[in-house]
């Protein structure tokens, strides 16, 4: 993760002159996240539309979110790989048992 948060950085000061505000970026992100939930709801959910959804558009939504939560990382000064670890304990810890023990799942 790491990586991908320096290959964001190295993009963005190559090709993106600066970094859109934090504000922006996370508009952009719920964007992105907009356009995955759509694609979603068409192939696995009940709503129709006329454009096919395909895996490899979803892929690249996917990778939009990834490459907008990286900018936002990098201009708050956060390692994803670190918000990821302390996610992956606080759910293990909060949820060990809890999944298990639910019947409907």
């Amino acid at each position: 993760m790491n990586e991908l948060q320096s290959s964001v950085d190295n993009w963005i000061q190559t090709y993106g002159v600066r970094y859109f505000s934090e504000l922006t970026n996370l508009a952009i992100l719920m964007e992105e996240v907009g356009e995955l939930s759509r694609l979603m709801a068409v192939e696995y959910g009940e709503k129709s539309q006329k454009k096919e959804v395909t895996n490899s558009s979803m892929e690249g939504e996917i990778g939009d979110i990834l490459f907008v939560l990286a900018c936002i990382a990098n201009q708050t000064g956060l390692s994803l790989e670190n918000c990821f670890k302390n996610a992956m304990s606080k759910n293990t810890s909060r949820d060990k048992n809890r999944h298990k023990q639910n019947p409907k799942l």
